[in-house]
């Protein structure tokens, strides 16, 4: 069952990087369907009400308009296998020595550097990783609480990947969040919303100083490094780490986004599939370079991406078929005061943390704002609505505790979601949800 499963999920794969050719649609939402169904009995409760809601969703569009089906597989199939790359790619590249010494080194420096560098480290790392950055960075920070025990540092550390993760939906070209606002906002240009959305990420990391515990601002994290076999202590994470594997981090990176945008905009290929393809590209590069040097390591497997693929896979489907139904509705402009759309876009990252707070995820959330409010926004505007999703995306991931990467990091570190996520950053939280919400309406305002 799992060999099948997995099967299922790659051929979803290929459907998806073979996007171009006619029925490939219809046969990678059909794969993610059917990977779906035999790992429901593993499924949780979330992933389980997406999938059944784009089963109605189905139904609903086999009465209203069959031609709405075609749209919504291809939108299913679009987004799954953008999730499948991803995480193929983060599983390969978790797999180097590079990623651990880069982890290691982040806990290098005093106490207001060690939170920069542990807040923007996991944030780098997760461009490529995205939940994978938790697990690596996070493991290091657990290893630290079991030798030296419970301290303002570790928790302090705690705070800063939870952050820094927080901070990827924002400005990370190849997440799940701007991913999806691009797709279901397609006027929306990328570069037009990360010129916004980086610059807010950045002010919003370090604004996670003033919430931090206090350290005696002369501790120093020794990081320890093999100088010619013998064992010595660097102070600095780039001298923790050496500079090879940043470089090698950093250049697959650029490496990776460069390929994205040279397909988006030179190719005129849809987001989604650009960054899929990029991700792929790397993926294939690094299993060539694995061949090169005479190994083989061993073929990822995918039977447990059912959740995954449940609520990125419905949510696409549900957001498409949303999409349609309410255009079919709209006959002409829409009389709508022009008042109403600043108060909209203001709004839109408080639901995105309320329904967090309720154990939705942000993904069922943005689809809802993507699809609703993005068929009949002013067009002229649409980058104060992406600007209102991928923030309030953003600012969920690292301030409720149902999120993905608080569960992680209560698993590695034993601190409870609750508190690390929720208690230790609600000030932050609230505070960037007010100016997120600020600006979201002021472009909006001024714009439109």
């Amino acid at each position: 069952m799992l060999l099948t499963r997995s099967a299922l999920a790659y051929l979803a794969l290929i459907a998806a990087i073979l996007a171009l050719l006619p029925g490939t649609a219809g046969l990678g939402a059909a794969a993610v369907s059917l990977a779906v169904i035999l790992g429901w009995q593993d499924m949780r409760l979330v992933p389980r009400v997406v999938f059944l809601v784009a089963g109605f969703a189905l139904a609903f569009a086999l009465g209203r308009d069959p031609g709405m089906i075609a749209a919504a597989a291809e939108n299913m199939s679009r987004l799954a296998g953008l999730v499948l790359a991803v995480m193929l790619l983060s599983s390969v590249l978790g797999r180097t020595s590079d990623l651990q010494k880069i982890s290691t080194s982040l806990f290098g420096g005093r106490p207001r550097v060690r939170y920069l560098s542990l807040a923007f480290g996991t944030a780098m790392v997760s461009i490529p990783l995205n939940f994978g950055s938790v697990a690596v960075v996070g493991s290091v920070v657990g290893e630290r609480i079991r030798s030296n025990g419970d301290s303002p540092s570790t928790r302090n550390a705690t705070r800063a990947v939870l952050r820094g993760f927080g901070v990827s939906p924002t400005f990370s070209p190849l997440s799940i969040s701007v991913v999806l606002t691009l797709t279901l906002l397609p006027g929306l240009g990328s570069l037009q919303l990360l010129m916004l959305t980086i610059p807010f990420s950045i002010v919003l990391l370090f604004s996670g100083l003033v919430w931090c515990e206090p350290e005696p601002e002369s501790e120093i994290e020794p990081v320890k490094v093999e100088v010619s076999g013998a064992s010595a202590t660097a102070s600095s994470g780039v001298s923790g780490a050496g500079l090879a594997p940043w470089f090698r981090f950093c250049a697959l990176i650029l490496a990776i986004c460069a390929g994205v945008f040279l397909l988006s905009h030179q190719f005129q290929l849809s987001y989604a599939y650009a960054v899929t393809l990029s991700c792929m590209g790397a993926v294939i590069g690094a299993r060539l370079l694995a061949w090169s040097r005479r190994t083989n390591p061993p073929l990822v497997s995918m039977a447990n991406v059912s959740n995954e693929l449940a609520i990125v896979g419905g949510s696409a489907f549900i957001g498409a078929v949303i999409s349609a139904a309410v255009l079919g509705q709209i006959s002409g402009d829409l009389n709508v005061p022009n008042w109403l759309w600043p108060v909209l876009a203001a709004a839109v990252p408080w639901a995105f943390f309320i329904a967090g707070l309720g154990g939705v995820n942000p993904i069922v959330i943005g689809t809802l704002a993507g699809g609703i409010l993005g068929a009949v926004w002013p067009e002229n505007g649409l980058v104060g609505l992406g600007f209102a999703m991928v923030t309030g995306w953003g600012i969920t991931a690292f301030g409720t505790p149902f999120a993905a990467n608080a569960l992680i990091m209560e698993r590695l570190t034993g601190y409870k979601a609750v508190d690390a996520s929720l208690r230790w950053s609600l000030s932050l939280a609230l505070s960037g949800l007010t100016v997120a919400s600020a600006l979201a309406a002021g472009l909006t305002l001024v714009l439109v």
